[in-house]
This record gives structure tokens, C-alpha cells and sequence, in this order.
């Protein structure tokens, strides 16, 4: 299993050689202030219960947690959307990761606040084996302690990059997740967890493997 930090890395410093330090300072700045406020601190830790929901995955049926929970450890995956590489990459990761983590009895979901069609258009053309769920308004992101409201700066920054939120999201409140990683066990109790305030960052699948082993 190739690590993922690295491939990111390569998308990170592609990025600073062909876009110039004025157009990026406001994401940095950006991420020194969800930082600052320790909002990665604030997530839902081991040995808590993991929030029940239920939510639509990519063909608009309803996908219950507590239906997975019954077959076994789940790992649920937060990601910000389509719209950034950094989060295909890592949904990648764990495409090419799926059949390990089966093969240790757990299932996958990730969650995410952009519409079902979207999420139809994110499973079909990067041929992802899991349920990818629309948490609208990051709900249940909320509930895991991993929701935030980007602040006006960035709300102006991702329109000039044409990136429309509202409109991959349907709805209007600018609200995304922290990158994150949850593992429960079948009683629905919190094993691992684990978020970053910094999206270029995000938990290696093997580090989930190992908690899912360690169950």
C-alpha cells in the first residue's frame, strides 16, 4: 500500500510552483486560524458513542449506521468534496485500500456535504467501491465535532477559483468538515479518531488498519 501524505505533498507543492504566494495566502492564513482555534482538538474522541444517522448515498437510498454497525467495526470518513484534490486523492487511497480493510471484517462510508448528485458523479468516475453519503449542512459532521462555517475570505476565495459551493452543496450556508477519520467498533463505541485542521493532511489507511486490527 503506497502512503498517502506523500502523494498529497506532490499536489501541495505542484500547486505553490504554478500559483502565485499572493493567491494562496489566504487559504494559509485560513488554516493557521482553525489551527489557532484548536477545532482538531474538539472532535469526538475514544470511548465516546458514535452519533447515530442515517443518510442517502450516491443513488439516493438511505444507508442506516446502525445497519453497519451490525456487521461489524466502521469506519466513517469525512471529506470536504469533489472540488478538491486532496480529498479525491485520499478517497482513492482508500478505494485501493477497501479490499484490506474487508478483509478485517470492518466497512467504509465517507461523508461529505455536496448533493447526491455530485456524489453520484464522484463513485462513478473514480470507481469507488463504498457508500459515499450527503451530510447536508454537515449535520452529522457537527455531531462528530469536525464542522466549521468558512469565514467570508474564504467564501470570496473559492468563488474567484470558480469553486461554488452552494451549488455542489445545494444549500447556501458555506458549511464544510475537517478532514476526518472515525473507527467504531459493533457497539458503536469510538476506537480511533482522528481530524486535521490543515486539509493538504490526512490519516494514513494504514493507521486505520492497525486500529481496526487492535479492536
Amino acid at each position: 500500500m503506497n502512503p498517502l501524505q506523500p502523494q498529497l505533498d506532490a499536489i501541495d507543492a505542484r500547486t505553490r510552483e504554478l500559483v502565485p504566494a499572493a493567491r494562496l495566502e489566504p487559504t494559509e492564513k485560513h488554516i493557521q486560524e482553525l489551527i489557532a482555534e484548536g477545532r482538531a482538538e474538539r472532535i469526538l474522541q475514544p470511548g465516546a458513542a458514535m452519533p447515530a444517522f442515517a443518510l442517502e448515498d450516491s443513488r439516493g437510498r438511505t444507508v442506516d449506521s446502525s445497519d453497519l454497525l451490525a456487521l461489524g467495526p466502521l469506519v466513517v470518513l469525512f471529506f470536504r468534496g469533489r472540488w478538491c484534490p486532496y480529498c479525491v486523492t485520499e478517497l482513492e487511497a482508500w478505494r485501493d485500500a477497501y479490499e484490506s480493510l474487508r478483509s478485517q471484517g470492518a466497512l467504509l462510508i465517507a461523508l461529505t456535504p455536496q448533493t447526491v448528485r455530485q456524489n453520484d458523479f464522484l463513485v462513478e468516475q473514480h470507481r469507488l467501491p463504498y457508500p459515499v453519503l450527503r451530510d447536508q449542512a454537515c449535520a452529522v459532521a457537527e455531531k462528530f465535532g469536525v464542522a466549521y462555517t468558512l469565514p467570508e475570505t474564504m467564501q470570496r476565495h473559492y468563488r474567484s477559483m470558480l469553486v461554488n459551493i452552494p451549488f455542489i452543496n445545494g444549500e447556501q450556508s458555506y458549511k464544510l468538515p475537517m478532514p476526518a477519520v472515525f473507527v467504531a467498533d459493533s457497539s458503536g463505541v469510538v476506537r480511533f479518531s482522528e481530524t486535521h485542521a490543515d486539509f493538504r493532511r490526512r490519516t494514513e489507511p494504514q493507521a486505520v488498519l492497525d486500529a481496526i486490527a487492535a479492536i
